[in-house]
């Protein structure tokens, strides 16, 4: 293997620190080491933090290669920062089954990018009606841990109780797509002011926080775990805070897109703005900004959702929901957590790489910068600021709420397992 030296680096935003990585393990930490490497990375003004994990990316591959391939989606994550990303399930065919995940795990293997640990769908064909084969999935060679329908609600409240107690057996977790379905049949974007003036169908915070509430109690019922994707509303903060105060095992996700936009966007009627859920108010902004800070969201996940262009480039009502967002969750996460003093360096670590890797009880990931741990790091330049183009991004998709925006901060290195995958902003060839 390369190994590699970095100079001058800041730990968790801390004093520079050399950083030697040899046979896939942070090998020695200190001031001006005198070791031998094949290649030495100029550090100065980096911060180091471990490589970043992601709890929720669409990859698309199998059955919709036309959005985003394994490849392409794990070239992304690691463009920006990422090295692990869990694969939803809602492929075609959808991850349902061992087959299925087995492949997809592979693929990820293959592409040598990031780590990617496949999710589970949590009932056959994500049609709500029958549950998949969880133990089988677990079983595999994915060693599946996570189960979601996302994209749809588990909304049989019957059916979310059985999976939290299959899941129990092997320490799994079901991530739950919070959308009561008939409080939301038709809606185009956040019930509120800005609906009512557009005449679009609204999608109430009331359709999230209502099964939030009850799968909470479910899983305080059963002694399960369960986690929030995609959390976007103060009521659903207060609900899950309630939850952790409770002592019940409770985790959520907050996407950087709620951590930044709102819903007056959709003023514009222009199609990358649509997302499920659905961009919210700058007061539910604000409230998902302090859980995040304070810990009742666990974890930034980035709800990656690559659409080809004929899916986006057409009138708001057809249009696909979802934003990529791979490739510029760190740099939203810093100018509106760190910036703005609500979180450090070791709090973006926190929430971006050890919660992550702790909920997917992903084994090597989420571990601290330190001697003999995986060299799983991630160098970011906070000082950069740039304007988004979505062109020169790595995934197969433009579809960039961010096109055009100035936003701070540029990934300028990623090391996997020891091996750059990204080196001063560009991909290395693997």
């Amino acid at each position: 293997m390369t190994t590699y030296l970095i100079r001058n680096a800041q730990i968790l935003g801390g004093a520079p620190q050399d950083i030697h990585l040899v046979d896939g393990v942070f090998a020695a930490i200190g001031e001006q080491l005198d070791v031998q490497a094949d290649i030495e990375v100029d550090a100065t003004g980096l911060v180091a933090l471990p490589g970043l994990v992601d709890l929720h990316t669409h990859l698309r591959e199998p059955g919709r290669e036309d959005a985003e391939t394994v490849l392409t989606g794990t070239r992304a994550a690691a463009m920006g920062g990422y090295t692990a990303v869990h694969a939803m399930a809602n492929t075609f065919p959808v991850a349902d089954s061992a087959g299925v995940v087995e492949q997809v795990w592979r693929l990820g293997q293959e592409s040598g990018y990031c780590d990617v640990q496949p999710v589970g769908a949590v009932t056959v064909g994500l049609e709500g009606k029958q549950l998949a084969e969880l133990g089988a999935m677990h079983d595999s060679a994915a060693g599946v841990r996570v189960f979601s329908d996302d994209g749809k609600c588990v909304d049989d409240a019957v059916i979310m109780r059985r999976a939290l107690e299959y899941v129990k057996a092997f320490d799994g977790v079901v991530a739950q797509h919070a959308q009561e379905p008939r409080l939301t049949a038709g809606a185009q974007m956040n019930e509120g002011l800005v609906s009512g003036e557009l005449g679009l169908g609204g999608w109430p915070a009331v359709a999230e926080e209502s099964i939030i509430a009850r799968d909470v109690l479910l899983a305080a019922h059963v002694g399960s775990r369960v986690h929030i994707c995609h959390l976007s509303t103060a009521g659903s903060v207060e609900i899950v805070r309630w939850a952790k105060a409770k002592g019940w095992d409770v985790t959520a996700e907050v996407t950087p897109h709620h951590l930044l936009l709102t819903d007056e966007l959709v003023r514009s009627y222009d199609p990358v703005y649509k997302v499920n859920p659905p961009l919210r108010t700058a007061a539910d902004v604000e409230a998902l900004r302090e859980a995040l800070a304070d810990g009742t969201i666990d974890a930034v996940a980035t709800d990656h959702a690559p659409h080809p262009a004929e899916d986006k480039d057409c009138e708001w009502a057809v249009a696909a929901m979802g934003m990529v967002g791979l490739e510029t969750a760190l740099s939203v996460v810093q100018q509106t957590m760190v910036e703005a003093g609500l979180l450090n360096w070791e709090g973006v670590a926190d929430r971006m790489s050890h919660r992550p890797a702790r909920i997917g009880r992903l084994a090597g990931h989420g571990r601290p910068i330190s001697v003999g741990e995986p060299a799983n790091l991630v160098l970011f330049d906070p000082a950069y600021r740039g304007v988004v183009n979505p062109d020169t991004f790595a995934t197969r998709s433009r579809n960039s709420p961010y096109k055009g925006m100035d936003l701070p901060g540029r990934v300028h290195a990623t090391f996997l397992r020891g091996e750059a995958t990204v080196l001063a902003g560009e991909l290395v060839e693997r």
